[in-house]
């Protein structure tokens, strides 16, 4: 039975998952940016291994909002039709990406028959044999999805900019900590 829509406020572990999945965003596109290259003679180790392990947070950090939001859903702010249709477009898209994104990822570092380690402790299983042609596809899938996922930040944030500097209402403000 799904949960009907009571709260008209984000809580703080909303508001805490929110931030922990973009703090983590964040650092991935950062360290994603900076590790090398991934080739032949590619170790699975320093910033590789980071972005691995990163991978495998963000994975477990949308997976728990996203039922988090589903166990405590809230209402989307008054808003003209347009925009509460492009809002659920928007947040749809990043939930779908990212989470394609890590499964993706993590089955191309499956193809080169390294391990994913949530929180770099513990070990995923692979999804896939080493060498195994659809994996290495998955690898290539999620490097172009990379664009496409900053395309949807950069759409969500300017949403965000859009109520707080031209409508100014309080949309921004249901998300920030501390508010």
């Amino acid at each position: 039975m799904a949960s009907s829509i009571t709260a008209t406020e984000y809580g703080p572990v909303h508001k805490a998952l929110h931030w922990i999945i973009v703090a983590l965003i964040t650092a991935q596109y950062a360290v994603g940016s900076a590790m090398p290259h991934i080739g032949n003679d590619t170790l699975d180790e320093g910033l590789v291994a980071w972005h691995f392990s990163i991978g495998a947070a963000i994975m477990f950090f949308i997976v728990v909002r996203l039922m988090w939001r589903v166990a405590r859903p809230v209402a989307l702010a008054e808003m003209p039709i347009w925009q509460t249709r492009l809002a659920n477009f928007t947040h749809t898209g990043l939930y779908v990406l990212v989470f394609t994104m890590t499964i993706l990822g993590w089955a191309g570092v499956s193809y080169r028959g390294w391990t994913v380690k949530l929180f770099g402790v513990v070990p995923l299983p692979a999804l896939a044999a080493k060498g195994t042609a659809w994996a290495h596809t998955a690898g290539d899938i999620h490097n172009v999805l990379v664009y496409v996922l900053l395309a949807f930040i950069v759409l969500h944030i300017g949403g965000a900019l859009y109520h707080q500097f031209i409508i100014r209402d309080r949309v921004l403000q249901r998300m920030l900590p501390g508010v």
